[in-house]
């Protein structure tokens, strides 16, 4: 997979899959919302973003999305994705999507969160920026 199959992947992603791509963001939002401080714990991320993305439906389209990406980078599945790993996964960053194509794995990450290691205790905080921002897709051999 080329670069552009990347690229394309991921347009298609934020194009073609733009209320899920915001309904993520917003589950992100709605989590972070929840913190009286930043969480200095993974699993004070990964478990409400978890929650949040199946009670509003994200955590199921992201099955869809994956297939979708891979067409649109020129590829094609080897299975059929689920949403559960080794698919998808919610990780202290967000969701995460991975299907084995013939040059590797491609990988959709949504970057919602990241470590702010600033101070004195490292802690999870929301990433300022726009729900497409947060997109990347990569091919990893």
């Amino acid at each position: 997979m080329t670069p552009d199959a990347a690229r394309r992947a991921r347009d298609h992603v934020i194009h073609e899959h733009a209320a899920l791509v915001t309904r993520i963001g917003d589950c992100a939002d709605r989590v972070a919302a929840t913190w009286e401080t930043p969480p200095t714990d993974r699993v004070a991320v990964v478990e409400p973003l978890r929650a949040t993305l199946a009670e509003t439906g994200a955590l199921d389209g992201l099955p869809d999305l994956l297939a979708d990406a891979v067409e649109a980078a020129g590829d094609e599945l080897q299975a059929c994705p689920v949403a559960a790993p080794p698919y998808v996964a919610v990780t202290s960053v967000g969701p995460v999507c991975r299907a084995t194509v013939a040059d590797g794995r491609l990988v959709v990450t949504f970057e919602l969160f990241e470590l702010d290691r600033s101070g004195d205790e490292a802690a999870y905080r929301r990433r300022d920026c726009p729900p497409a921002e947060s997109v990347r897709v990569e091919l990893r051999g």
